[in-house]
């Protein structure tokens, strides 16, 4: 009598519960549904999560701890594969679009759909870096620091110090000849040739310290918004000050000195950069682009390096298909050139492909007026990268039931463990 007593009690229990669960998240989709409800629109179907908090615990699980992709996933398997779904995310209502038939309209209307950035990361980022900038401000900066890394003369002033920093640090990787964590690994190239691209500078305390006080940044990108001493937003908050304070210094010295006629990094073209109507950019602005650029030029960049290298490793056909491009490029390569051109990275077509997507299906770079500025630099990282490690060494992953996270969050822990190996030297004749 007893135990069915305490059956009853439970079931009860885990009904209230489960009632409370119900109405609570149910509450809170009807509240904002109403919100919008005298704007002559319909939402897509989706989930609005709990009050207060919506989705974010679900959110953040899957990007921090799991599969990333789960978290859309899940939507697709409730609401069918949609392209685009209701949330709550990051403190406000969420409209995500997932599928590239849905997101092209998107970004080629500025005039219907406007950025949604949450109000955290544009604090990190900056109130005059492209995120929060009304469409006319970002029509204006964008034209006036796009050029600056983009086209074949910009990019030739870089190139050979991208090859210079690509192939010491993949010799060191072999020579250590012991398991490292791969993401991390890349992630410390992409950011020498980031930093040298901004500030000419190619080693020391400077690098480091950034180096680290950017990833404390990184970290809060994405993360709850609570700012208190412990949590990775107050931390981000910290290291965007200490970031801002290293900037603001390089930027008086250049300004005190003004000794070099020539610019030779993005620091000195920004400085020196007019509008039509002969303006130059304040200091928060040129901060603010640099602290965007950092981002998208190394974060992004590192891991669709470490993507590439992975899938070639793991689909030997077209590893051998893209390596014989890569022997062609030697083989057919001018003897006056040291090592590989700009022009060169263009013949690499079969790299460049991965597949044969429908016009307009596969948008990696965005499109639109929110077209990647950086996709020139970033395919060029890419493109080298690659060429040289698939010419001179291979990788040996020594985890591969481990899944690597692709998640500007990735810890250590969640690296890809590889040991990186040279090659014999393949020959150019």
């Amino acid at each position: 009598m007893e135990l069915d007593f305490g059956y009853w009690v439970f079931s009860a229990l885990m009904g209230g519960i489960v009632a409370v669960i119900l109405v609570l998240k149910r509450a809170n989709e009807w509240y904002h549904i109403c919100t919008v409800a005298g704007r002559q629109c319909s939402l897509p179907p989706g989930d609005m999560g709990w009050p207060l908090i919506g989705n974010m615990w679900s959110f953040l699980i899957a990007f921090k701890f799991g599969h990333p992709d789960s978290f859309i996933s899940n939507f697709i398997a409730r609401f069918g594969r949609t392209g685009i779904y209701k949330a709550y995310l990051f403190g406000c209502p969420t409209i995500i679009v997932t599928a590239p038939e849905t997101c092209r309209p998107v970004l080629m209307d500025d005039a219907q759909f406007k950025p949604g950035w949450p109000k955290s990361t544009s604090i990190l980022m900056g109130r005059k870096s492209f995120l929060g900038l009304s469409a006319e401000e970002h029509k204006r900066l964008r034209r006036l620091t796009a050029a600056l890394i983009s086209g074949l003369k910009a990019l030739s002033v870089y190139h050979e110090f991208m090859k210079d920093v690509i192939l010491s640090s993949l010799d060191e990787l072999a020579k250590a000849d012991r398991p490292v964590e791969f993401l991390t690994e890349i992630r410390k190239i992409t950011f020498k040739i980031i930093m040298y691209v901004f500030l000419s500078c190619e080693g020391g305390p400077i690098i480091e310290t950034m180096e680290e006080e950017y990833a404390k940044l990184n970290y809060g990108l994405r993360s709850m918004a609570i700012n208190l001493p412990g949590f990775a937003y107050h931390k981000a908050l910290k290291a965007r000050k200490n970031l801002v304070k290293i900037l603001q210094g390089v930027i008086d010295g250049r300004r005190a000195t003004n000794l070099s006629e020539e610019k030779t990094d993005m620091m000195d073209l920004l400085l020196d950069v007019e509008d039509e109507n002969g303006e130059k950019l304040d200091d928060e602005e040129i901060i603010d682009v640099i602290l965007m650029y950092l981002n998208a030029g190394h974060e992004s960049t590192a891991h669709a390096t470490l993507w590439a290298t992975l899938f070639l490793r793991e689909h030997p056909e077209h590893l051998q298909r893209a390596k014989a491009e890569q022997e062609e490029i030697l083989r057919t390569s001018s003897a006056t050139e040291k090592g590989l051109s700009i022009k060169e990275t263009k013949q690499m077509e079969y790299l460049s492909k991965e597949g044969k997507p429908k016009r307009g299906a596969f948008i990696p770079f965005g499109t639109g007026s929110r077209l990647c500025p950086g996709s020139d630099l970033a395919k060029l990282e890419l493109s080298t990268f690659l060429h040289y490690f698939l010419l001179h060494y291979e990788l040996e992953r020594l985890n591969p039931r481990s899944a690597v996270r692709y998640l500007p969050h990735t810890r250590p822990k969640d690296n890809c463990l590889a040991k990186v190996k040279k090659l014999p030297s393949p020959s150019s004749t």
